[in-house]
């Protein structure tokens, strides 16, 4: 690629930060940078035409944590680790529905349903329950985040669960809404975007940053963000981050759909909801590990023959629908579910690894990126 002079002068000089990846972490990153440095020239790039990861491929669930999934977290990761996630996930939802109004996101507190077919597994849920409210209590300050809820099933049509446990306090937003309006802020501080704008590589100076494009393109700026999360790996191959991909269905319009909530099912590897009145149901990489652990965007006919078969048996039992959408995105995972944001050189930071969590966490991170390249204090 080879720029004019205005297209220089206009975008590419005097760049104080840029950041790679106009997701969540990294819209966040921008915004909060520009709001500290008014004066500043921000950049975003990205890859894709829009957020190529998850940010707008999401269930748009505001989730912080069902039982079996933190239960399951604490059997290998330690357990003050796993309730500090838990807490940068409920500051990050706040921080979101700050920024961007409850009624703009479509935010809806409906709760967040976890439910079993298995008794031995509910039972060991069930069990804990008071341990966690507990922990959530000295947390979060929240009273009674879990209880045992006994009728929803039935309300909702659902068919083969036996049993509920009951998140009171997760929610749920239209995704693609958040990102629009995380976009209109940006535009209005004044940070350009610009699209395909795939990174090759980086290079520290100590003096500056040189971004090296895969265009022929190289630009300089003072300092970097990389936002990248699920694509991590490509631009930061040490990292403990790896893709993992997540493929969803929305079914067509159902009649009286009685759905209502966010719903968990096996520690969390499958969810589903109501979204204008048609059920978006995603999961099923805990079949197959090893062939999700990619960041090609294509669909797999083992899962998406195992979420339709949960989706009749289960889910619309006794329902006339049709499948009138599919896709897939790409979440960062690593050994543990902690963000990571740290320093990989001197002006350049990453933000990255949110673990399946990044509508709840992704604001948070965002700003702790800005505190992590300006040597600030967190106080979480």
């Amino acid at each position: 690629m080879i720029l004019s002079y205005w297209e220089k002068q206009t975008y590419f000089n005097n760049i104080n930060l840029l950041v790679i990846g106009s997701g969540i972490v990294g819209l966040n990153a921008a915004i909060d940078y520009k709001t500290r440095f008014p004066k500043a020239k921000v950049l975003v790039i990205e890859r894709g035409v829009l957020p190529n990861g998850a940010s707008t491929k999401n269930a748009g669930f505001c989730c912080f944590g069902s039982v079996s999934e933190l239960k399951d977290d604490i059997s290998h990761i330690e357990e003050n680790t796993v309730w500090q996630t838990v807490l940068l996930r409920y500051k990050g939802l706040n921080k979101l529905r700050k920024l961007v109004k409850d009624n703009i996101i479509s935010y809806q507190q409906l709760g967040g349903f976890e439910v079993f077919e298995s008794k031995t597994e509910f039972e060991a849920c069930a069990d804990i329950i008071s341990c966690f409210n507990k922990k959530m209590k000295e947390t979060l300050g929240l009273k009674n985040v879990y209880t045992v809820d006994k009728n929803k099933i039935k309300q909702n049509g659902l068919s083969g669960f036996k049993y509920c446990i009951k998140n009171n306090f997760e929610g749920q937003i239209n995704t693609g809404n958040m990102m629009h309006a995380l976009l209109g802020i940006t535009y209005q501080k004044g940070i350009s975007i610009l699209n395909n704008m795939e990174v090759d590589k980086i290079q520290d100076t100590k003096t500056h940053v040189e971004i090296y494009f895969k265009n022929n393109l190289s630009i300089k700026s003072k300092k970097v963000i990389i936002a990248t999360n699920g694509f991590a790996k490509q631009l930061l191959p040490d990292l403990d981050v790896k893709p993992a991909r997540a493929q969803v269905l929305v079914t067509s319009p159902i009649k009286n759909l009685k759905l209502e909530g966010a719903f968990h099912y096996q520690q969390g590897y499958y969810y589903f909801r109501n979204i204008d009145n048609r059920v978006l149901f995603g999961g099923g990489r805990n079949l197959d590990f090893k062939g999700e652990e990619t960041i090609d965007m294509q669909l797999t006919e083992i899962i998406q023959n195992k979420l339709e078969q949960i989706l009749k048996k289960n889910i619309l039992p006794k329902q006339n629908y049709k499948i009138e959408q599919r896709w897939s995105g790409i979440m960062g995972i690593g050994s543990e579910k902690k963000p990571i944001i740290k320093h990989i050189s001197k002006n350049v930071v990453c933000a990255v690894r949110m673990g399946g969590m990044g509508v709840a966490i992704g604001s948070l991170v965002g700003q702790m990126a800005v505190d992590e390249l300006e040597g600030r204090q967190r106080n979480l």
